[in-house]
């Protein structure tokens, strides 16, 4: 992404820290497993009220309370970070920011893609990362108004310098390892574990079928039941085309420590 410490008419668009008065009702490890009630909750004088949503926050509901890491030019680009929980923010001033998950507001997370192809928009068989930001963009405020569908929201923090170039870190607060980190959901598979990930119709970066061991080491609200996974690609244009294309059927062989 392309972003900036200031505002300016060019990045007016601000990437939140983590607001001091979120309270969360869960392990965060476990998000997937409550992805469906709301978890995301603040003090008012008259109790626990939801924690804002994603149109709310975009309206301007955090504006002034010293939460902006930093601004950033395409909604767009910032919607997907959301989604991916982390990002590299290029910046104005000719340095770069890894950004990575810090928390969330609490709502259910929404799939646009599921959403577009239930209204008919897009072809199932057809629908990947690029299609669905093609959409977004070909009408801006028609695509706003889809993304604040998904009241889900994300917030960010700054990785230090020597950690920021090790990657992004995973739910276990360890950077991840490009092709070789796997987000899964911990309900039944625990962080930590060695997971053979075959993909006999999906070909990796060295062209042959994808078959390799990985290490479940991170999470996501959309990561639900024992097989779904999610492949840390690692960072760039390659990396991301890579990983907006990836949504094949899989198998899983979990190795357990022997008793």
């Amino acid at each position: 992404m392309r972003g900036s410490r200031t505002w300016s008419r060019q990045f007016p668009i601000p990437i939140y820290g983590l607001p001091r008065d979120l309270v969360t009702t869960i392990n965060e490890t476990n998000r997937a497993a409550h992805n469906e009630t709301l978890t995301g909750f603040r003090l008012t004088s008259e109790g626990m009220v939801p924690y804002f949503t994603r149109a709310e926050i975009e309206a301007g509901a955090l504006d002034g309370r010293g939460l902006v890491v930093l601004y950033t030019d395409d909604p767009v680009d910032l919607y997907f970070m959301h989604v991916q929980g982390s990002g590299l923010v290029h910046l104005d001033d000719g340095t770069s920011v890894r950004l990575t998950y810090a928390g969330k507001n609490g709502h259910p997370y929404t799939s646009l893609a599921r959403v577009l192809v239930d209204l008919g928009e897009l072809d199932a068989g057809g629908i990947d990362m690029d299609a669905l930001k093609a959409w977004l963009r070909t009408d801006l405020e028609r695509g706003r108004a889809l993304m604040r569908m998904n009241q889900s929201y994300t917030f960010f923090s700054v990785l230090p310098g020597d950690e920021a170039a090790r990657g992004p870190h995973g739910a276990e607060g360890v950077p991840l390892t490009p092709g070789r980190s796997l987000a899964v959901d911990p309900t039944y598979i625990p962080l930590g574990t060695p997971v053979f990930v075959t993909v006999p119709e999906f070909a990796g970066e060295d062209g042959r079928p994808f078959g390799r061991l990985m290490i479940a080491q991170d999470v996501g609200s959309a990561i639900r039941g024992p097989q779904r996974g999610d492949i840390f690609f690692g960072t760039g244009e390659a990396a991301g085309a890579l990983a907006g294309r990836t949504r094949h059927a899989a198998r899983f062989h979990v190795l357990m420590r022997k008793r």
